[in-house]
């Protein structure tokens, strides 16, 4: 699929990794220390990457030790970044990421699933200049028209009667909004969120999160009740036929076409957790329609449709978290609810919807929407401001116009059934899911047991990928699940040399066990 930004002229860069394309050995043996290609390479010679056509400017900046310093003086001790050395990025353009010693990286985690349409897209930065030298701010109690065109073009994306969208700046943000609307409409506070579910950090939603690293001994996020996720691979139940994507789990399974018993069982836990921990009604419920930091996990198919069901019979509302999942990534649908074929009362969003702008919505029906009202004076000084919604329209003019759905759906895809291959390859690696760009790789210590593989295995293979320039994210509640969310303008080239990449990475991490 040819993509309309590449049409544009740019300057030829160099090409900054080893120089080498040889096919790895057919045997799995360890012992395998070369690679065949008409000539014996070492195994650990960096796989070629595609061509790049930008050159990046000099980094003139602050010097890596002067960040160091900075970084450890005046910036949170929270440790968050990847790598035992730190990446100090300089510029992006597209899928690429450039440090500040002007090496290349090919960037598929996409600033933890953000760059939705490619790093400085021209079109969205034209968008953004032309917007700066007019106005920045107003505030809500202005109107200004790129906030009514955003609305208008954002609101024509979604179903009936999702059509009142309010604007704020972080996914956090508008899943706290979210929770509040539930609670002021339904006139209930328990809120249900599945275990490994991440729906943000901040006080609030913090009790819609149920990954451990984001938990905290002191009280917080009141009223949020947990249940169990429907996890096809590390649950108790699941089968060959579960989930809606390319790839299946290796577990085997007697059901028929139409039917899924691993789904059945699992809402027998949710319907357990409605009868037991909540009260007689409740506020509502939160699911990403897959979930992202708990390693990209998929529910059976028809659950979501299920779950929404009973939470309505017992008076909440249903939010899908689409902050992840939302704007084409998933390939098949522009939102994620639509695969499950549901439709939520609330859907939130961010992250994707500004291509790494803050920017993010809460879009809801008319009725919520002045169940809040009634309840409260709703204000957001930078929620909607001009340059978000310059930007937001050129986002989703740039994912009709390039086609990037559609190229979510093909390229995806693709990728999805080439890691498939190295599931059957490798010992370690235990499952390969997702849908469209949204793909998760767990890693296990041996199939049979689907332990984790080690922190610090995963650490390493992790940093061979950087160090052969290949960028991904991590997941799940032990870190073991590697995270591929790139921007959606990636080509099957570019996904060959990811997977060639993370091939040689568990290679040389076996070739490291058997020492």
């Amino acid at each position: 699929m040819t993509l309309a930004w590449r049409y544009l002229p740019r300057v030829l860069c160099l090409e900054i990794s080893s120089p080498r394309i040889p096919k790895p050995c057919t045997s799995l043996s360890l012992n395998c220390a070369f690679w065949t290609s008409g000539t014996k390479l070492s195994l650990h010679t960096k796989p070629k990457m595609p061509p790049c056509d930008f050159t990046p400017e000099r980094d003139k900046s602050l010097p890596y030790h002067r960040v160091l310093e900075i970084h450890k003086r005046h910036l949170s001790p929270v440790v968050t970044a990847y790598f035992q050395k730190p990446l100090l990025l300089h510029q992006g353009h597209m899928e690429w990421l450039f440090d500040s010693d002007g090496n290349r990286y090919l960037d598929f985690f996409s600033g933890i699933v953000t760059v939705s349409v490619g790093h400085c897209h021209p079109k969205i930065n034209t968008a953004a200049q032309k917007q700066l030298n007019r106005l920045w701010h107003t505030s809500a109690v202005f109107f200004h028209p790129p906030m009514h065109e955003y609305a208008e073009k954002l609101s024509a994306l979604l179903p009936e009667p999702l059509k009142v969208i309010f604007l704020t700046n972080s996914g956090s943000e508008a899943n706290d909004l979210a929770m509040l609307m539930a609670r002021t409409h339904s006139n209930r506070t328990d809120i249900i969120s599945f275990r490994g579910a991440y729906h943000g950090c901040s006080p609030y939603t913090l009790g819609l999160t149920n990954v451990g690293s984001f938990k905290m001994d002191l009280p917080s996020g009141m009223g949020c009740q947990a249940t169990m996720c429907p996890d096809v691979f590390r649950g108790p139940w699941g089968g060959s036929h579960c989930r809606d994507s390319p790839v299946q789990t290796t577990r085997k399974c007697s059901c028929a076409p139409d039917s899924c018993q691993a789904k059945d069982q699992y809402i027998e836990q949710f319907k357990d957790t409605l009868n037991t921990v909540v009260a007689k009604s409740i506020a509502g419920f939160f699911a990403e329609p897959i979930q992202g930091v708990n390693g990209v996990v998929q529910y059976p198919k028809g659950f979501l449709k299920e779950a929404f069901q009973l939470v309505r019979e017992k008076g909440g509302v249903c939010i899908a978290d689409e902050v992840q999942t939302g704007f084409g990534r998933l390939g098949s649908h522009f939102w994620g609810f639509q695969t499950h074929d549901v439709l939520p009362d609330i859907v939130t969003m961010a992250k994707g919807i500004g291509n790494g702008f803050p920017m993010a919505a809460v879009v809801t029906t008319p009725e919520i929407a002045t169940s809040l009202a009634k309840h409260l004076l709703h204000f957001n000084t930078f929620g909607g401001n001009p340059i978000a919604c310059a930007i937001g329209s050129a986002v989703l003019e740039v994912i009709k116009e390039d086609r990037l759905q559609e190229n979510s759906q093909e390229v995806g895809t693709y990728m999805l059934l080439k890691l498939a291959k190295l599931r059957d390859e490798f010992e370690i690696i235990g499952d390969v899911r997702g849908k469209g760009l949204m793909i998760g790789i767990e890693m296990v210590k041996d199939k049979m047991s689907h332990q984790p593989l080690p922190r610090e295995e995963v650490n390493q293979i992790h940093e061979d990928c950087k160090n052969m320039g290949l960028l991904i994210g991590r997941g799940g509640i032990f870190s073991q699940t590697f995270r591929i969310a790139p921007s959606m303008c990636i080509t099957k080239p570019e996904v060959d040399f990811a997977v060639e990449v993370f091939r040689s990475a568990v290679i040389q991490h076996m070739e490291r066990r058997s020492e």
